[in-house]
């Protein structure tokens, strides 16, 4: 310490330069700290999509349910997503929120075409519930909820849709679901188990309904489509099939437990009723998982083809329980059999709306002794040509093709464009319709309805002033939320394209009486 004094060498050697070294050490802590932080946050992806919507860990896809103009990144939905969130905002007064679960996350074109039309149906029968109900409450809220392209996700979106029936959102119903998948079953046993009412629009699996064998185990579910037992008695009451001259053509994986199919199941177990005493045992095809890809399929059903060949020429009837795109690729094989001049007509069910906007069916394949006919769950012309007296009215069908063209315009829409051949947007358009009148009469005196008041509601909904006068035809629910002796339009594929109408047909043989009340 020579030369220094004790002060300066206790300032400079026990706190200026130690404090010096601490102060720039904390600092670098603090920068690396920082740094460090920025990294991870870099690294984790930012798994949000928009308000209520998120990306699950190890997936890609936006799930979630939105109550924005979020359109799910798909340009085709934007008009119609951008019309319903001008509505939502627009609301005053009481409302309710109703939820619309369909894959908006669909890759496949036809699945993301009945996406689209089951959305611009459920926005019209919203704007007119809001502004054309003279002014009856409560106003009606409509929220988009996606379970994934797949419907794998579902679990993630219905416990977000159970968390919101709460004062703030108030939902009160679900409704859309599409599809008869596993995973959509499984959607429903959840939303209905935590008490909420789901309307299903174009869901026709018999193991999707309520009452069969005397159960319940949807509580709260309605559906607006008749069950495939129901569409394929209302098909053999047109086409008269004998047993003796048909054959059956079905999905072999439709009843595996983790890739089945409810609605290929229930139609084959169906058309297996109307074939007992057939002289062919029913010929199977191997679909891929996801039935929406192309698979190897198609040499199955080059293989079938010459079974089909093979039997008595008395035989004409092939009966089809699969969906679309297999269905399609069977098509197209039957369009190359060799046996081009024995006359077929191909009867399947609903899943074959598709068709229409399918550019990889052979067209030419329909003129070559080959007739394809299915029970459409709707079409506009049904109501429009020589309509019978009861179970439906051309009023109702007009009303709607007037609210479809002031879609087109800025007052009401835009929705984008429109087909109402597929029946997807009708059914949709009916489906909201049953929800917001179940809601409307369950409100009582007080100014919204609790959930158990709309989902016992259903059992009501009958007879001539409380069924839904739809534009599909009437809905008049027995007590289990099915609809009773529902219009069935049967429908004929053209080498056009298109889906002409041919007649109404009727799962009792004929339409309901005008009282419309279900018998015990």
């Amino acid at each position: 310490m020579a030369g220094r004094g004790f002060g300066t060498w206790l300032r400079e050697g026990v706190w200026e330069i130690p404090l010096r070294r601490y102060v720039a050490l904390l600092l670098t802590l603090v920068v690396l700290g920082t740094l460090g932080f920025a990294v991870r946050t870099l690294a984790h992806d930012d798994r949000s999509c928009a308000a209520g919507v998120v990306r699950p860990e190890g997936s890609d896809e936006c799930v979630g349910v939105s109550a924005t103009d979020y359109d799910w990144g798909r340009a085709t939905l934007r008009p119609v997503v951008r019309a319903i969130d001008r509505e939502n905002r627009s609301l005053k007064g009481p409302y309710v929120t109703v939820a619309l679960l369909e894959p908006f996350t669909a890759t496949d074109a036809d699945n993301l075409g009945d996406v689209l039309h089951e959305l611009q149906g459920a926005y019209l029968a919203q704007y007119q519930a809001n502004h054309r109900s003279n002014g009856t409450v409560p106003a009606i809220r409509l929220v988009l909820a996606n379970p994934g392209a797949t419907g794998a996700h579902w679990e993630h979106t219905v416990e977000q849709l159970a968390g919101m029936t709460g004062e703030k959102d108030r939902l009160r119903a679900v409704a859309g679901v599409g599809l008869s998948t596993a995973d959509n079953k499984r959607a429903v046993t959840a939303l209905t188990a935590h008490g909420i009412a789901v309307i299903g629009t174009s869901i026709t699996a018999d193991n999707l309904a309520n009452g069969q064998h005397g159960k319940d185990p949807f509580p709260g579910l309605a559906r607006v489509a008749p069950t495939n037992t129901d569409e394929a008695r209302a098909l053999t009451s047109f086409a008269r099939v004998a047993a003796d001259k048909a054959v059956l053509v079905y999905d072999q994986k439709a009843d595996d437990r983790d890739n089945g199919d409810p609605y290929s199941l229930t139609l084959q177990r169906s058309f297996e009723k109307l074939l007992r005493g057939s002289p062919y045992a029913p010929w199977s095809f191997n679909p891929p998982d996801d039935r929406s890809l192309e698979g190897s399929t198609a040499n199955d059903f080059e293989q079938i083809t010459h079974l089909v060949c093979d039997t008595d020429a008395g035989t004409d009837t092939i009966l089809f329980a699969g969906r679309h795109t297999q269905l399609r690729q069977f098509i197209n094989a039957l369009g190359e059999r060799g046996c081009q001049k024995r006359r077929f007509t191909l009867l399947t069910g609903d899943e074959a709306s598709y068709l229409t906007g399918d550019r990889d069916l052979d067209r030419d394949a329909l003129n070559r002794n080959l007739t394809v006919r299915y029970t459409a769950l709707a079409h506009p012309d049904a109501w429009l040509k020589s309509p019978p007296a009861t179970g439906g009215s051309t009023a109702e069908a007009r009303a709607l093709q007037d609210l479809v063209r002031e879609g087109q315009g800025d007052k009401v829409g835009p929705i984008g464009d429109v087909d109402l051949e597929d029946g997807q947007l009708i059914i949709a358009y009916d489906a909201m319709r049953l929800t917001y009148q179940g809601i409307r009469f369950a409100k009582g005196s007080k100014d919204l309805p609790t959930l158990e008041e709309v989902r016992n509601e259903w059992r009501l909904i009958k007879g001539t002033q409380q069924r839904v006068n739809g534009a599909s035809g009437w809905i008049c629910l027995d007590n289990h939320g099915n609809p009773y002796d529902k219009a069935v339009p049967i429908v004929e594929l053209t080498p056009r394209g298109t889906a002409r109408f041919v007649r109404i047909a009727w799962p009792e043989g004929k339409p309901p009486a005008k009282e419309c009340l279900p018998p015990s």
